[in-house]
């Protein structure tokens, strides 16, 4: 499934390749604009609702930019948001139409496959990260990293795109999945709990298939 890199590129050079794509992309681009936007992101709340997890559980968005998921978290009263993304002007963007409540959430800029917390946390949400890892070094990492970022018995909701969506997003290659073959990348530690799918409108009007899919650590 893994198409690991066969070029001379250093590690160095292709973490900066990487954040300097998605800074143009916010930098281009407003929140509203990029394919992946929802105003409201039903899927995700209904599956951190399902949970039952506490309104002081540690939630961390991977990937969560300028997604308004922490908004409508903010709303329920949910209080130890952290919210990671690899590019500058993502976050920017999410704390300017956040304003002052901006400053009831924990920004990290960060890659995914170089993040170490300095706490765990009881709820993973990632929508926007998994399927663009179609190296093995970084698909690796990023499960490694989601292992020992969580505290026992933590949620795990990750979307990708389902194996009838897109094969490219922002000009770059994706890896789409099935609930199995996501699954199987997870591991043993991971243990699935239930699955939903949807079917998400960009705003240039054209669909988007994505797999939900909620773990349990165990």
């Amino acid at each position: 499934m893994m198409n690991k890199k066969t070029d001379n590129t250093n590690a160095n050079e292709a973490d900066f390749d990487r954040k300097d794509h998605w800074e143009r992309v916010y930098s281009d681009k407003k929140s509203t604009e990029v394919s992946w936007y929802q105003q409201h992101p039903e899927c995700s709340l209904d599956l951190i609702r399902a949970t039952g997890i506490d309104k002081t559980a540690r939630i961390i968005d991977i990937g969560g930019g300028a997604s308004t998921l922490v908004d409508f978290l903010l709303d329920a009263g949910y209080q130890n948001l952290s919210v990671l993304d690899i590019a500058h002007s993502a976050i920017e963007q999410a704390k300017s139409r956040l304003g002052d409540r901006a400053d009831k959430v924990e920004w990290l800029e960060s890659d995914i496959t170089k993040f170490s917390p300095a706490l765990a946390f009881d709820l993973w949400h990632d929508r926007a990260v998994f399927h663009f890892l179609s190296d093995e070094d970084d698909l690796l990492s990023y499960v490694s990293t989601l292992t020992n970022a969580l505290n026992p018995g933590a949620d795990v909701i990750i979307a990708t795109f389902g194996l009838d969506g897109p094969e490219k997003c922002s000009g770059l290659d994706v890896v789409r999945y099935s609930p199995e073959t996501m699954s199987a990348v997870l591991g043993e530690n991971f243990q699935l709990v239930e699955t939903s799918t949807e079917v998400h409108t960009t705003p240039t009007e054209a669909s988007q298939s994505f797999v939900y899919c909620r773990f349990k650590r165990v």
